[in-house]
């Protein structure tokens, strides 16, 4: 069925209007589960955007929103649209310099802030940004105006047509955040392309976990309450993501793949009969769940297969800020396995002549804020450059094999893609990353670290007493990992193939920099801290 979505200015009035007492946000508070309704959020933020009004935010405005996800982030960001004003995501897992660059390069008049440490962040970095007038909190906090009493202050505007809709900056796996200008329209055409393949209705609950200060959950966000279904926000702590499934019994669970590879890698560590597998895992998930969606990562077929065996199928899809979350999808309709299915409707897709996805459509974003010469880079004759490379098979459908930037050239001039083989390690239950080296080198090597999770269990699995820091250097654990580098080998030629590996005394974080707050690899850092670890994995140099 062909449906009109409306503009994100408008879209909690609209729903309001459509949905009514239908609950659109369920979160935790106050030591119980809560409904907002659709026409109780669509009060919520006209009264937020009244506030923004009433302290001198208009059209064009840029507006920060540094919180962890929750239904304030989601209120707060509608609102910030609908007075016409830019929305500016902001990372909580952001250093203070990352935050002053970000604030001071969109030009930020106000910040949102979801807690007191936050407030204490901004407050630190004001002398940096001279263009910051407000600091507001969700809460009562000392030094911001709260989210009550911005309300307070409410004036009633005349309704905006904006165009500009937010600045995302990138999560800068090299240099500085670049910020990706997203309009009303490119929001539209994302919208259009995804809406009518995914199956969602009222009565379906989203689960959202993921930062909203990302893409692919602020797609999610938009979408789910463009069709009238619930928005279930988890309690804010990773570690209790299964009692909030549980509670919230999701219908639909977008996830970055790491969650889907640590279950997968899990049960199947478990050894349980097959027959019990599938009834175990749908229960895990709240017993409801109909299908997931997955992005901003490879994910091995493997562990796509394992999903659609129990029941729930794992929908695998591609795009990136710049293209509004969309290229390509897999989806009921039409999915393979290994591949980041078709183009989504609207979309062009073709491959340039050394491999590069380039992509088409009115998803494009118009560039990057204050960077002509990036934006110039990047989109050349309308064709988006992804920096990605891949091949479309005879059925249409896209397969991603690597970075253009991650190309590893050995010193015997032959070219490697790391993340084939880096993401079959990750297939491992204690393996947490894997980083393969061999630029200019004779041949590739690996950084490896383990899952912190997992130590206690490999400890016992080894019949070794030692403590989970001391792991990585005992001989028995390196024995190990060996054999499941070894067999990992095994499907890649010679010159692909890891010829030593280090194994590392910690795990890679965001906090430590190793990590995008999207969960990326860092590279360039990752090479830079570890230089010394790598050049020991070459002795004969």
């Amino acid at each position: 069925m062909t449906r009109t979505y409306p503009a994100i200015a408008d879209l909690a009035a609209w729903a309001g209007g459509v949905y009514g007492d239908a609950p659109a946000l369920r979160f935790h508070r106050d030591g119980d589960w809560r409904d907002l309704s659709y026409a109780e959020l669509a009060g919520a933020v006209r009264a937020t955007a009244d506030g923004l009004t009433g302290i001198g935010i208009g059209p064009g405005d840029r507006v920060a929103l540094l919180a962890e996800t929750g239904p304030e982030w989601t209120v707060t960001d509608l609102a910030i649209a609908a007075v016409g004003a830019v929305v500016v995501p902001v990372y909580p897992t952001n250093s203070a310099p990352e935050c002053a660059w970000v604030l001071g390069d969109s030009g930020a008049k106000l910040v949102f802030c979801g807690n007191a440490a936050q407030v204490d962040r901004v407050a630190g970095l004001r002398p940096e940004l001279p263009e910051l007038r407000h600091i507001v909190s969700f809460t009562e906090v000392a030094g911001a105006v709260s989210l009550a009493e911005l309300r307070a202050r409410g004036v009633r505007a005349a309704p905006p047509a904006p165009d500009l809709n937010t600045i995302i900056y990138t999560s800068g796996t090299t240099g500085p955040p670049k910020g990706c200008l997203l309009t009303e329209r490119n929001w539209h055409a994302a919208l259009n392309a995804i809406g009518p393949l995914v199956r969602i209705a009222p009565g379906d609950v989203m689960f959202l976990y993921l930062p909203q200060a990302h893409m692919f959950a602020r797609i999610v966000q938009f979408l789910t309450l463009s069709h009238g279904a619930t928005l279930g926000f988890y309690r804010g702590d990773i570690r209790q993501l299964l009692p909030d499934l549980a509670a919230l019994r999701p219908t639909i669970l977008p996830s970055v793949p790491r969650l889907f590879e640590k279950v997968h890698n899990t049960v199947q560590a478990l050894g349980l009969p097959p027959e019990q597998v599938p009834e175990m895992v749908r229960a895990a998930f709240g017993g409801r769940l109909r299908e997931a969606l997955t992005g901003a990562a490879p994910i091995a077929p493997a562990v796509l297969e394992f999903f659609a065996g129990c029941g729930i199928p794992v929908y695998e899809a591609y795009g990136m800020t710049e293209s509004t979350a969309l290229i390509s999808g897999n989806h009921p309709e039409a999915w393979k396995f290994g591949t980041v299915g078709k183009p989504f409707p609207g979309i062009e897709v073709r491959i340039a002549e050394d491999g590069e996805v380039l992509a088409r459509g009115e998803n494009v974003f118009p560039g990057y804020h204050n960077n002509p010469a990036a934006t110039a880079d990047t989109v050349r004759e309308g064709w988006l450059h992804t920096g990605d490379l891949g091949a479309l098979d005879e059925d249409g459908f896209l397969r991603i094999t690597g970075r253009k930037k991650d190309i590893i050239i050995t010193a015997g001039g032959k070219n490697l893609t790391p993340a084939n083989l880096e993401n079959d390690l990750r297939g491992c239950r204690w393996i947490s990353q894997a980083v393969m080296h061999g630029d200019r080198r004779p041949y590739p090597v690996a950084l490896i670290t383990l899952d912190p999770e997992e130590l206690p269990n490999l400890a016992r699995e080894l019949g070794i007493s030692a403590e989970p820091a001391e792991l990585a250097a005992h001989p028995r654990v390196r024995a190990l990992i060996e054999e499941v580098v070894t067999a990992a080998n095994e499907a890649y030629a010679p010159p692909e193939r890891i010829r030593r590996f280090a194994l590392l005394a910690r795990d890679f974080s965001v906090e430590t920099g190793e990590l995008t707050p999207t969960l990326k690899l860092r590279r360039a850092v990752v090479a830079t801290r570890y230089a010394a670890e790598l050049d020991a994995l070459y002795p004969e140099s």
